[in-house]
């Protein structure tokens, strides 16, 4: 199976690294040509619990890429899928499947303007990594992925792509309900990515505050009604479960989310694909939704300041 990671940041980085253990060919895609180039000089220099090693993978710009592939992994941010995909078009065939594992609600629907419903896999993953600059990653803690056909389950092709995340030791397990999955981890997102980004903390210093319990369930809440309203199975108690046990150290509890690091290095966030999501169906459903409303409005003032302050750093920057 010829494998494509579109998206070789923190975790395409991760996928990619693991599922280069197995048989199957990976190439890796991306936006950032620093990163490009470091890898393909270097290789990809991965931090691990067990120590540090280099993974030779070969490396693209997306206008550089050749051939075709079987199974392309998208692990780009939801408001770059349309301009990945549609640059990906040439090596895109009849017979290529999109593995979308990315973060936020409504991700399907961008993919299905590309290829028919039957070539695409929609999942979630609970594994995390952090970018540490070009051609560098961490990778630590455990995780696992969900995923479903969204033609069948029961195909040849997807029973081969679970058993390939199987033999890269990515802990698969198919599902016959992904929305509910996908829905979870963007209910899980949008307290830890969000709360960690606005307080500047990591996900084990959020769970030792004395109100986290409020501010999770302030979210969650809203998450419920907006499900309920789509049609969508949503478990508030199961969702805590699941963030709760992201606190200990030897868990999640050190990492700091995708959305901070995001934060931290001036990149926009993708935060209208997660609360922005629920205040934005809340707001044409007449139904409120004012937490996630102004954790939305608190993520763009901060990339806002970003851009000021990086605006009056180049002002003052002598010529």
């Amino acid at each position: 199976m010829k494998i494509a990671i579109a998206g070789a940041g923190a975790m395409g980085g991760r996928f990619g690294s693991m599922l280069s253990t197995t048989e199957n060919p990976v190439t890796f895609i991306d936006l950032w040509a620093q990163h490009v180039q470091a890898i393909n000089a270097h290789g990809l220099l991965v931090h691990t619990d067990h120590g540090d090693e280099r993974v030779h993978v070969p490396a693209y710009l997306p206008q550089d890429v050749h051939g075709s592939f079987d199974l392309i992994v998208l692990f780009t941010k939801a408001m770059g899928i349309a301009p990945m995909l549609a640059a990906l078009k040439p090596v895109i065939t009849p017979q290529t499947h999109i593995l979308v594992l990315g973060n936020g609600i409504g991700n399907i629907e961008t993919i299905s303007r590309f290829v028919p419903k039957d070539q695409i896999i929609a999942g979630v993953t609970v594994w995390s990594a952090a970018l540490n600059g070009p051609g560098e990653i961490t990778m630590k803690g455990d995780g696992g992925v969900t995923l479903e056909a969204l033609g069948s389950n029961e195909a040849p092709f997807f029973k081969q792509v679970v058993q390939v995340l199987q033999d890269a030791g990515l802990k698969p397990t198919a599902s016959h309900d992904v929305l509910a999955a996908i829905w979870r981890k963007a209910a899980l997102n949008s307290v830890l990515n969000t709360y960690c980004t606005i307080l500047d903390c990591n996900i084990g210093e959020f769970g030792q505050l004395p109100d986290h319990d409020a501010m999770i369930d302030g979210v969650l809440s809203e998450f419920s009604q907006i499900a309920a309203k789509q049609h969508v199975h949503f478990d508030a108690a199961d969702t805590k479960q699941l963030i709760v046990a992201q606190f200990p150290d030897d868990k999640n509890g050190l990492h700091y989310p995708s959305m901070h690091q995001d934060m931290a290095k001036g990149r926009k966030t993708e935060i209208d694909f997660l609360n922005g999501y629920i205040a934005k169906v809340g707001a044409r459903e007449h139904i409120a939704t004012p937490i996630n409303a102004m954790l939305t409005a608190l993520v763009h003032s901060k990339e806002k300041l970003n851009e000021l302050q990086s605006s009056r750093e180049k002002v003052a920057t002598p010529v």
